[in-house]
């Protein structure tokens, strides 16, 4: 047996050490990133067993076996994010169809005001919210593909329907009920995710969750400026032929997904090799979420204990203000600067874009330098400054730029979300975050369409400087969540890290009672 010592960077300027005993047949377990959560190994020797290597800082990484390569491209590009990537696609593209058929002819049609608009946006979130408490126990009692498929079936045909509404109320009731059915979706591929992958791989996942939502905004503008032309084809106006075209192809998805997507990371679809499967049970021990239809009501006291559990809610609710609002109002707010219907509607397409790149960029960042909550500050501010710019630009077309600038916000949600995916542990508390962070999502994303108040057309003054006080409330309660983690960790670092074996690692153990669990800030 031979001791070896570890040195482990927490942050800049300080390190702490601590000695492991290893055999010939054990490679010690390690940390495998700045600042991270730990992400320890427990392999045995092979000749496709991991290896530890050092970057130029002199951290220690993980090296992916040539097996583990194989099974992770399995899942990036057949069983999981496909469907994950088309299913946010659809989600997105299918919620913001009324952001579309604002622009064209549907107020006219069905006779509504500006209000009632306003409430439409709005009560898509109320159906959201309404769900959440039956979503929190059937998304740990069903198979998650199954729910899946069967929830994004019910909301296609309900979108399907809506090109028969004749008014507000009629359009009220399908919204909520469209609400009501998305509503599983994000906690759905939260937790998927959470069980599939790596903690460090989760980040980069969960970027292509909110990616889709800026690919949505850019082919969706595309598609509903074709679309946009095809008003009076059978007797239809263009906006019903969106609800049409929308529903059927989000039905047929659902029948895939109910068929095709694997929830376990022990699918028979994989076709696992045992050496496979040895990797799989590794792979679980360093993502530390064990699946079980065990609901442990300890988790959810301990949850509602923690300062974080009420910080996390408070941010999900400030910083989705604003995502209601432009979700809603975008191609409103841009035919508000001079542009016709379906102009207002192709000009969305660059929203997509830079939605995009700000996602892509601080995933990179992320991913090389960390410092999570960080990044997400750093992106509401970009966001400030463009609803800023909104308010102070004189030219209506030049506010576009302010208008781009402010879809930085999506970004500082994912990095917020990896946040959660990364540091919240044990399978119950995890759900009951998510859950917890989706009604607040929906409370703010009901409240955000209901601040643009149609006196104030089309600059929507007022909304923008709500938007602005909820996103710098917002980056104060980041950094507070920040630093209360990063106190416990220092706190468990002055005790000592003990080298916890693969056998405890795979125990339901939340974050607080896991001692040598390590917050990824």
């Amino acid at each position: 047996m031979t001791d070896s010592k570890v040195e482990y960077t927490v942050e800049e300027g300080q390190k702490i050490e601590y000695t492991t005993t290893t055999t010939v047949e054990e490679k010690t377990s390690v940390i495998d990133e700045k600042a991270s959560a730990r992400d320890y190994l427990d392999t045995s020797s092979s000749s496709n067993e991991a290896t530890e290597e050092f970057d130029a800082r002199g951290d220690r990484i993980y090296v992916k076996s040539d097996a583990e390569k194989q099974y992770v491209r399995k899942l990036d590009f057949i069983y999981v994010m496909p469907f994950v990537a088309i299913l946010n696609f659809l989600q997105f593209f299918d919620k913001s169809a009324l952001n579309y058929a604002g622009a064209l002819t549907l107020k006219e049609d069905t006779g509504i005001t500006g209000t009632e608009f306003s409430w439409l946006g709005s009560l898509f979130y109320l159906g959201y919210l309404v769900y959440q408490v039956p979503n929190q126990y059937l998304l740990q009692r069903m198979p998650l593909g199954k729910y899946t498929g069967v929830l994004i079936i019910f909301w296609g045909l309900v979108l399907s329907i809506t090109f028969e509404a004749k008014n507000f109320a009629q359009l009220a009731g399908l919204r909520f009920l469209l609400g009501f059915f998305e509503a599983a979706m994000y906690p759905c591929c939260i937790m998927l995710i959470s069980a599939m992958y790596r903690r460090k791989e989760q980040a980069a996942r969960l970027g292509v969750v909110y990616i889709c939502n800026g690919v949505a905004m850019a082919v969706g503008g595309f598609i509903g400026y074709g679309i946009g032309h095809m008003e009076g084809v059978m007797g239809h106006a263009s906006w019903q032929w969106l609800m049409i075209i929308l529903g059927a192809i989000t039905m047929f998805f659902g029948i895939v997904i109910f068929v095709c997507l694997i929830d376990n990371p022990r699918s028979r679809f994989l076709k696992l090799t045992p050496e496979q499967l040895q990797i799989v049970d590794e792979r679980q021990r360093d993502n530390t979420t064990v699946v079980t239809k065990e609901i442990k009501w300890s988790h959810i006291t301990e949850s509602l204990k923690e300062p974080r559990y009420y910080f996390f809610c408070i941010a999900s609710m400030l910083i989705n203000f604003q995502n209601g609002a432009l979700n809603t109002f975008s191609a409103i707010i841009t035919k508000g600067f001079g542009f016709t219907g379906v102009e207002a509607i192709l000009l969305t397409v660059p929203s997509g874009v830079v939605d995009i790149i700000y996602i892509v960029i601080i995933l990179w960042y992320n991913n090389k330098y960390g410092n999570t909550l960080y990044c997400a500050i750093v992106m509401l501010i970009f966001a400030i400054i463009g609803l800023v710019l909104l308010i102070a630009i004189p030219v209506p077309k030049a506010k576009l730029l302010g208008l781009y600038l402010c879809w930085a916000y999506a970004a500082a949600y994912v990095m917020f979300l990896s946040s959660l995916a990364n540091n919240v542990n044990g399978y119950t508390k995890k759900l009951f975050y998510s859950s917890s962070v989706i009604v607040f999502y929906t409370i703010g994303n009901f409240v955000g369409p209901l601040m643009m108040v149609q006196s104030q057309a089309p600059l929507y003054i007022g909304g923008m400087i709500g938007y602005i006080a909820a996103n710098v409330i917002c980056i104060v309660v980041f950094w507070l969540a920040r630093r209360n983690m990063d106190n416990i960790n220092k706190e468990r670092l002055a005790r000592g890290i003990t080298n916890v074996r693969g056998g405890e690692q795979m125990e339901d153990l939340t974050d607080r009672e896991n001692p040598n669990f390590i917050y990824r800030l």
